[in-house]
C-alpha cells in the first residue's frame, strides 16, 4: 500500500471515529401513544429519561398500557440511532474497497 493510501485510510478512520462519538453521545427522543411516554436514549444506546404524561395513570388498569408503550417509545429511539448511524457512518462502509476490501 502505498503512502498516499495509508494517508488516505488514516484520515478515514479518524473521520468515522469522530462520527462515532458523536452519534454516541447524541440524545434520541422516541414516543409513543401520541406523546403519553417520551423516552431520551442515547447513541451509545444509554438511555437517559422516561417521562409519562400523567393523564395517561387515570386507574391501575392503565399499567399494562402504559408499559407497552414505554416498549414501542424506546423501540422508536432506537430506530432513529439506527437511521442515523446508517446516514454518518454508512458513507464509511464502501470507502474501504480500494484497500484490498477492509
Amino acid at each position: 500500500m502505498n503512502q498516499q493510501a495509508m494517508m488516505r485510510l488514516k484520515k478515514m478512520q479518524k473521520q468515522m471515529m469522530e462520527a462515532q462519538e458523536k452519534l454516541e453521545s447524541t440524545v434520541f427522543t422516541g414516543s409513543a401513544g401520541g406523546g403519553m411516554v417520551t423516552v431520551e436514549v442515547k447513541g451509545s444506546h444509554e438511555v437517559v429519561s422516561v417521562k409519562i404524561d400523567p393523564e395517561a395513570l387515570e386507574s391501575k388498569d392503565d399499567i399494562e398500557m402504559i408499559e407497552d408503550t414505554i416498549v414501542a417509545a424506546l423501540n422508536d429511539a432506537i430506530k432513529k440511532i439506527e437511521n442515523e448511524t446508517q446516514k454518518s457512518l454508512g458513507a464509511f462502509g464502501g470507502g474501504f474497497g480500494g484497500f484490498g476490501g477492509f
